[in-house]
């Protein structure tokens, strides 16, 4: 007989972090003032923050007839730059930091 293999195997990291590590970085860039990219990861509450911030900001902009409309920026700007960031890191290092630790924000 074969020794039975334990059940806590590690997870294959390289195939954890390719399988949503793109749609979570093409979503952050296009759409990641909504917090879409969030979702995609899990990150429920991250996600309907970031989504709380952009309605903020577009009732801002509204209110004060387009003056705050340079707020609505900022969670577009997240969303970029964590978009970026999840294409620039390698399969296993997205998995290990973003599907293993759960590392919500940056």
């Amino acid at each position: 007989m074969h020794p039975q293999q334990s059940s806590a195997q590690p997870p294959d990291l390289k195939k954890l972090g390719s399988e949503k590590k793109l749609m979570a970085g093409i979503l952050g860039i296009v759409l990641g003032s909504f917090g879409v990219h969030k979702f995609v990861l899990g990150y429920t509450q991250e996600g309907l923050i970031m989504l709380g911030v952009w309605a903020a900001t577009f009732v801002i902009a509204i209110i004060t007839c387009g003056l705050g409309t340079v707020l609505m920026f900022i969670p577009w700007v997240v969303g970029l730059v964590e978009g970026i960031m999840y294409l620039t890191k390698s399969d296993e290092e997205f998995a290990q930091t973003y599907l293993v630790n759960k590392k919500p924000w940056f």
